[in-house]
């Protein structure tokens, strides 16, 4: 210690003073400056504090502003979903009609076919491309038009309802993306941090969605509407031609029953004729019989008289009737004779039609069995669904 007392200067009080001066006056200077510095300070904390309040009241105002978006286009995007699912309901019955529809004309068409091919056992004359024929073969087209139609009409339903189940599940996932983003926002409102800011490609997201599924509920409408008319409208056709098949077919029995009625009237007649015929002939012939004999006797007697002897021979009256007999005897068997093979002619020919009316009247049968029994029972068993109920003959009859 006296060795630094003994180094150490010694300093003039001028010199004393003028530091104790400088040291006053750099506390001073701190002091000032740290005062600055508090000051300072406490107005960045309260501004920081009215900021952060401003903001956090901006973001819950905003939070707010977003939940109420996410719960509109919620709302949105479940009514497209509700619509949605009705139309893919009421496709999916649309679809199953039109299957039943179009199983339904396998047997329209069968019958039809069945009919053709029946027809062509017709034999004879009957074998004709009647009216029966030409309406048997439209309608085989009309069944063909309307089964390619209900075809296609079938494919675009199947297809439909593939892009509505497709626009269901965006439309589902779109819900189940709002509703967790709600929830987010909610906690996010009781936290009182975060940013609401909606970016445009989030509302346009939700309402492309809503917009595609309105597209495609309006399209199923429209293929809905149009497959209505189509069911409507062919099974109007189907019906309109399987009546028209039967009436034309019930004229034709009845035609073919009026022409087998003459030809068995007609046959009846030929019949009789026959019968008179063959009558006739054999009373010719008896007669042929009866006056061989006559004109044996009077030939022999005129011959025997031809011996009488001299003025004995004579014309007497004897003689001449005699003469008459023989002559008249032998023009009138000849005659009868000749009458007899005509007739005989006239027989074979009416034999022959005999067997040709008989042949015919068997074709007619033939017909009317193919018409009346196998084509009218086939068709009677027919049933043409219209717009999704079984109708035939007696009545309508709802699918099951």
């Amino acid at each position: 210690m006296s060795h630094l007392t003994k180094a150490a200067s010694k300093f003039l009080p001028s010199e004393w003073r003028q530091a104790n001066q400088e040291h006053y006056g750099n506390a001073n200077a701190e002091l000032s400056r740290s005062e600055r510095l508090i000051a300072a300070s406490k107005r960045l904390v309260e501004e920081s504090d009215k900021a952060v309040q401003r903001m956090q009241q901006d973001v819950n105002k905003r939070l707010e502003q977003r939940i109420q978006d996410i719960r509109f286009w919620r709302q949105e995007l479940n009514l497209s979903l509700e619509n949605m699912v009705l139309e893919v309901e009421a496709l999916l019955t649309l679809r199953t009609r039109l299957e039943r529809a179009l199983a339904g004309c396998s047997e329209p068409l069968d019958v039809t076919l069945q009919c053709l091919a029946e027809r062509e056992n017709r034999v004879g004359i009957d074998l004709v491309h009647d009216e029966v024929e030409k309406e048997l073969k439209k309608q085989k087209e009309v069944i063909e038009s309307v089964s390619a139609l209900l075809q296609r009409t079938l494919e675009q339903t199947t297809e439909q309802i593939r892009l509505n189940r497709s626009m269901k599940y965006w439309l589902e996932k779109d819900l189940r993306d709002k509703f967790q983003a709600e929830q987010i926002d909610d906690h996010c409102c009781i936290l009182s941090r975060s940013s609401a800011e909606a970016p445009p490609e989030w509302e346009f997201f939700s309402e492309q969605n809503v917009r595609k599924a309105e597209r495609e509920k309006n399209n199923s409408a429209s293929l809905r509407a149009l497959a209505e008319s189509l069911l409507e409208q062919t099974g109007s056709d189907l019906r309109h031609m399987q009546l028209a098949v039967e009436a034309a077919l019930e004229r034709r029995v009845q035609e073919t029953k009026a022409a087998k009625q003459l030809l068995e009237d007609r046959l009846y007649k030929v019949l009789e004729e026959i019968g008179s015929l063959e009558m006739s002939m054999a009373t010719l012939r008896a007669a042929i019989a009866d006056k061989r004999a006559p004109l044996s006797v009077a030939q022999a007697r005129l011959e025997v008289r031809g011996r009488r002897p001299h003025v004995e021979l004579c014309q007497d009256d004897a003689q001449v009737q005699l003469r008459t007999e023989v002559r008249e005897l032998t023009v009138s068997v000849p005659r009868m004779s000749e009458t007899l093979s005509l007739s005989e002619a006239e027989l074979q020919a009416l034999t022959r039609r005999q067997l040709d009316l008989e042949e015919e009247i068997q074709v007619k049968a033939h017909s009317l069995y193919v018409d009346e029994v196998v084509c009218t029972r086939l068709w009677q068993s027919v049933v043409i669904h219209l717009r999704g109920v079984g109708q035939s003959r007696g009545g309508v009859q709802p699918d099951t």
